[in-house]
């Protein structure tokens, strides 16, 4: 199973550099607790980093956790298509009205507050994302990215190490980025999934991704062995950077 970190370290200062995030996916962000305030808040930008959907102190099941996306997806006219639990959270696929994978997002068990996930979601995603259109004309629209001093989002030290194969992943950015030269995008979702294989292959040969949901400018894929959920990540489909989820915890239940 995969053994995931999930104390984050605080930091005082959101910085995101918009200009190559969508192809490189270097970043810096500051962190932010799952149980404190969005760190994007004031104005319309709100519904992208966090809701607390109603009155709900903690989730408990993946129902729960569905029906608290839900609320969420409402208000980008999406739907939730997939919910997983983990024992760090509670993950969901949102889907468009034409039944495409559109963004991901993540419940927090104890608040039961909504925001998307960490990374490729917020980081790759072409239409949802911190590089898309959307974002732009959201931020231009009155929201305020806000410095935070809350504990906790990303970064620091919280690299995820898989048993079984000493896999890290990458608490800052992309687990593992193509050397400089050899990015060839767009990728199709195979040539997605071979990258994928082979990154996994240096690490553990007992895992594999034997399929693919295409997002928005990503490819995100459950990691498995012997056909049960360990893990999950997402190949940039501009670059071919792969992002391992290490922040998910221990796989528990999936529900479609």
């Amino acid at each position: 199973m995969i053994a995931v970190q999930t104390k984050f370290l605080p930091v005082a200062v959101l910085v995101v550099a918009l200009a190559g995030l969508a192809g490189s996916g270097a970043w810096a962000v500051s962190h932010e607790s799952t149980h404190g305030n969005g760190w994007m808040q004031n104005g319309s930008t709100s519904w992208m980093m966090g809701d607390r959907s109603g009155d709900v102190q903690s989730v408990r099941t993946i129902g729960e956790a569905r029906k608290q996306a839900q609320v969420f997806a409402d208000r980008l006219d999406l739907k939730v298509a997939e919910g997983i639990q983990f024992t760090g959270n509670y993950y969901a696929r949102l889907d468009d009205t034409s039944g495409k994978p559109a963004t991901e997002v993540l419940v927090d068990p104890s608040s039961g507050r909504v925001s998307l996930e960490y990374g490729p979601a917020m980081m790759w995603n072409t239409r949802y994302g911190i590089a898309s259109n959307r974002f732009r004309g959201e931020m231009m629209s009155g929201g305020g990215m806000m410095s935070g001093t809350t504990g906790g989002m990303m970064g620091g030290s919280a690299g995820a190490n898989m048993s079984g194969g000493g896999m890290m992943g990458s608490a800052g950015g992309p687990s593992w980025t193509p050397p400089a030269g050899t990015v060839a995008g767009p990728r199709s979702a195979r040539q997605a999934i071979a990258i994928a294989a082979r990154w996994l292959a240096q690490r553990d040969p007992s895992l594999s991704v034997p399929d693919a949901d295409a997002f928005p400018g990503y490819y995100t894929m459950e990691i498995k062995r012997q056909g049960k959920i360990v893990g999950m990540l997402s190949v940039n489909a501009a670059s071919g950077a792969v992002w391992n989820h290490w922040w998910h915890g221990t796989f528990v239940a999936s529900s479609e």
